[in-house]
């Protein structure tokens, strides 16, 4: 990844008004939708941010040097033990624009088989929880799910 960096600083407004923001630059991301027949895989993952634990899809963050759908597959490997045939890109988007630059690039991920190279990051809490994709608006809807990249991805997936 990237070296991260917060920068502060002066911006002119389109209408010209001159104001003072943050910018976080963390480099890029990816998050993967492992698609198994009528399943597919999440991961309820412990995030410190929140201090809580939440239902997304894998994702991790591009090494610098690596291209994104490289990431894709080391992370799919990383965060659920297996590795998929086909890997089919399904565009990016901006995780919060209003303070980051941060774009996280989506795949559907598919043709799975468990990985040899499995491997957690030693700061990582993860399970991973197969659900039945028809399940998925539902648990959009009634907030089981409510991680913004998995959500959009959810979308670019199967809308």
């Amino acid at each position: 990844m990237g070296r991260l960096t917060v920068e502060k600083t002066e911006i002119t407004l389109p209408d010209g008004r001159k104001k003072e923001r943050v910018v976080v630059h963390p480099g890029g991301a990816v998050a993967i939708l492992p698609v198994e027949g009528d399943d597919c895989y999440l991961i309820r993952q412990y995030r410190f941010a929140i201090d809580d634990y939440i239902l997304e899809a894998p994702a991790g963050t591009i090494d610098e040097g690596e291209a994104p759908h490289e990431t894709a597959r080391r992370e799919l490997i990383e965060e659920t033990g297996m590795k998929a045939a086909t890997l089919i890109p399904k565009g990016w988007i901006y995780s919060s624009p209003g303070y980051t630059d941060e774009r996280i690039w989506l795949y559907l991920a598919s043709d799975l088989s468990p990985s040899s190279r499995y491997s957690m990051d030693d700061d990582e809490v993860i399970e991973v929880v197969r659900t039945p994709i028809g399940d998925l608006a539902a648990m959009i809807a009634d907030g089981r799910i409510v991680d913004a990249k998995t959500i959009c991805l959810v979308c670019r997936c199967f809308q």
